[in-house]
């Protein structure tokens, strides 16, 4: 639609329709809480979330809603396996270290995703009911294989990994330890874009909580390999650098939590780099996973 001459459109959720709202128990659509509760008006400047309005009450139970967002398409990265540029790649580290310093040892009053639940999110468990669905979405089912495929390529750490996977508690006890932040939860490229202000468009808040700066990270390092332009150890540093840039000194915690944001990594996504088989990307993503088990 059009309102005042800017283009917008309108963003219909309910976890009747979105895998991912039946994966995580999401029952009262979590950008609706985010726009409620104000915390999109606390989000730093260099972010810009696109909502401009939300409605409550969709579909069955009421549990849908509305999303009325500017439409900002032509400033997303466009789709495909091209690299991103440089620039681009650090500004979006530079924005993530800028909301997680901004909310640095925020404590969830709002409701939003469990810590518990957004380790769970891509487990064997919690997808295996959308077969009785019929597997309306084809994700569930590459991940249900990519588990499969895991346990067989992983060695050492793939009953561990995947334990984790269908029980988070002693990934979720370890976090309890370590500094905490508002997430986003899904910062990959999909979502992405950059506006001619060099701000960072950063959409779809289905997955926001309480959790590691670090796991957030990972997140972003494991669903954009393809299209970093660096490695992961120079986008991981540079990351650091733009923490210790917004005032949040890493000294005497960094280690640890990477070590156990990376294996939260591998826990959301060895399913995923299992899929593509032996190779240096999934060799990678092992040897984190047996660090990071090491401080359970």
């Amino acid at each position: 639609m059009t309102i005042g001459g800017e283009p917008h459109v309108v963003k219909h959720l309910h976890v009747d329709d979105v895998w991912l709202m039946r994966s995580t128990g999401d029952l009262r659509c979590r950008p609706l809480l985010m726009w409620r509760s104000g915390l999109l008006d606390l989000l730093p400047a260099c972010i810009d979330h696109a909502i401009v309005g939300a409605a409550a009450g969709e579909g069955r139970n009421g549990w849908g809603a509305a999303l009325l967002m500017r439409d900002v398409t032509p400033f997303l990265v466009p789709e495909g396996d091209e690299r991103v540029s440089l620039v681009q790649h650090h500004r979006f580290l530079n924005h993530m270290a800028a909301l997680h310093a901004s909310f640095w040892g925020w404590i969830d009053n709002v409701g939003l995703l469990p810590v518990s639940n957004r380790y769970l999110a891509f487990g064997p468990d919690s997808v295996a009911g959308e077969e009785r669905l019929g597997w309306p979405d084809a994700v569930p089912r590459l991940i249900v294989d990519g588990w499969r495929r895991f346990a067989a390529l992983a060695g050492p750490v793939a009953d561990p990994v995947i334990s984790l996977a269908r029980d988070p508690s002693a990934l979720v006890d370890a976090f309890a330890e370590e500094p905490a932040t508002l997430l986003h939860g899904d910062w990959k490229m999909g979502n992405l874009g950059s506006l001619p202000d060099g701000r960072t468009v950063l959409l779809d808040w289905a997955l926001p909580g309480r959790g590691s700066p670090t796991g957030e990270l990972a997140h972003y390092l494991a669903l954009n390999t393809a299209r970093l332009p660096e490695t992961k150890e120079s986008a991981i540093a540079w990351y650091r650098d733009s923490l210790e840039g917004a005032g949040i000194s890493t000294g005497g915690w960094w280690e640890r939590n990477l070590a156990l944001g990376l294996l939260a990594g591998v826990v959301w996504f060895g399913w995923e780099k299992a899929l593509g088989g032996p190779g240096p990307e999934l060799s990678w993503w092992l040897v984190r996973a047996a660090e990071g088990l090491r401080c359970l």
